[in-house]
C-alpha cells in the first residue's frame, strides 16, 4: 500500500490498520531527516497549508507549523480571536476566503465535534482534523502509537491504560480507536463521573482502582482534567482526584515491573502526575513532542499527495 484510503484525517476510526503502517512508515524515514543537520526537504514546496484554529493551542499549532515548514509548504496561520469569526462569520465563509487565496490543505481545531467532518462535506481542500470537541483528535493517537511502537516494539498485545478525564478527552478516544486497530488491548481509569457510559461498548473496560490498572498495564497515559469543558463538579476536589488517581514516584516505585508513562500535555504537575514522574526514565512525555513532527509530516505529505 503506496497510499492513504482516505482524502481527509478526520478521525482515526475512518483510517485502516494498512493506513496506519503507511503513515508509520513515512514518519521513521521523516524522523531521519530532522535527525540530520539540514532538516528541510522540498516535498511540497508547490502546496499550502491554512492553520485555522478556533482553540487556543499551542503545542500541536507549533508541531503542525513545524511539520508543514520542513517540508517546504507555504503557511497560513489563521486565529479565531483575531477574525471576523467574532464579527458572526459562518465556519463555511470563514473558510471559502481562506480556500480563495488558492490553500490545498486545512489543519483545523475547532471546539465543535464533528466541525471537520462537516467541512469535508463543503470545501474541496483536503482537511485534517487537529481535534474537534471532545470528539477526536487523530494526530495526538497517531504520534501516541508510534512512540509505543518505538519504546516496545509494538503496539499489539500491550496493555494499554488511559486515566483520568475520559469524558471530555478527544485524545482517549482517538487512542482507544488506534491501539484496538492495532491489536493492543485497552482500560480506562478515573472517577466514575468522568467515565462515559458508552466507554464499555468500545471494548474496553473500566477500572476503577489506579493501582490494580498500573499492576495490569504496560504502558499509562495520564490525561489531564479539562476544566475548560467542564460546566459543574465531576469530583469534590483536586486534591482528592490527585490522591486517588495521581502518579507519584513512591507509588511508581512500589510496583513489581516498570511501566511506560505517557501524556499528551498539557501537563498539570503535581495534579495527574508528579514532576519526579513525568521527568523519570520511564516517561516517554518528551519522545512524544518529539514524534509529534514527524507523524505530522507523515499525515501531510500522504495527504498532499492525493491532492489533485
Amino acid at each position: 500500500m503506496s497510499e492513504l484510503s482516505v482524502r481527509h484525517l478526520l478521525g482515526i476510526k475512518y483510517l485502516s490498520r494498512q493506513d496506519l503502517d503507511l503513515i508509520f512508515e513515512t514518519a521513521d524515514h521523516f524522523k531521519e531527516v530532522l535527525s540530520r543537520s539540514i532538516k528541510k526537504v522540498p516535498s511540497l514546496r508547490d502546496i499550502t497549508i491554512a492553520n485555522i484554529f478556533f482553540e487556543n493551542s499551542t503545542r500541536t499549532k507549533l508541531s503542525f507549523e513545524l511539520a508543514e515548514k520542513r517540508l517546504s509548504a507555504d503557511v497560513i496561520n489563521f486565529s479565531a480571536a483575531q477574525s471576523s469569526v467574532r464579527k458572526g462569520e459562518t465556519l463555511i465563509d470563514t473558510v471559502n476566503n481562506i480556500l480563495s487565496m488558492k490553500v490545498d490543505m486545512v489543519v483545523m481545531r475547532h471546539p465543535n465535534p464533528g466541525a471537520g467532518i462537516f467541512l469535508s462535506k463543503h470545501v474541496k481542500a483536503s482537511i485534517v482534523n487537529a481535534g474537534d470537541g471532545a470528539h477526536e483528535h487523530p494526530t495526538q493517537a497517531l504520534l501516541d502509537s508510534y512512540s509505543i511502537r518505538e519504546k516496545l516494539g509494538g503496539v499489539g498485545g500491550k496493555k494499554v491504560v488511559i486515566v483520568g478525564d475520559i469524558l471530555h478527552s478527544r485524545v482517549a478516544l482517538s487512542n482507544i480507536f488506534a491501539l484496538q486497530l492495532q491489536g493492543a488491548e485497552v482500560r480506562v481509569c478515573g472517577p466514575k463521573t468522568l467515565i462515559p457510559k458508552y466507554v464499555e461498548s468500545l471494548g474496553v473496560r473500566v477500572e476503577p482502582n489506579l493501582r490494580k490498572a498500573l499492576e495490569w498495564c504496560d504502558v499509562a497515559n495520564m490525561l489531564r482534567i479539562q476544566n475548560e469543558r467542564m460546566d459543574m463538579s465531576y469530583f469534590p476536589t483536586t486534591r482528592e482526584y490527585t490522591r486517588q488517581f495521581g502518579i507519584n514516584k513512591p507509588l511508581l516505585d512500589s510496583l513489581d515491573k516498570d511501566i511506560v508513562i505517557m501524556h499528551p500535555g498539557p501537563i498539570n504537575r503535581g495534579v495527574e502526575i508528579t514532576s519526579d514522574v513525568a521527568d523519570s526514565s520511564q516517561s516517554i512525555i518528551l519522545n512524544q513532542v518529539e514524534n509529534g513532527v514527524a507523524i505530522r509530516m507523515a499525515v501531510i505529505y500522504l495527504l498532499a499527495s492525493k491532492i489533485k
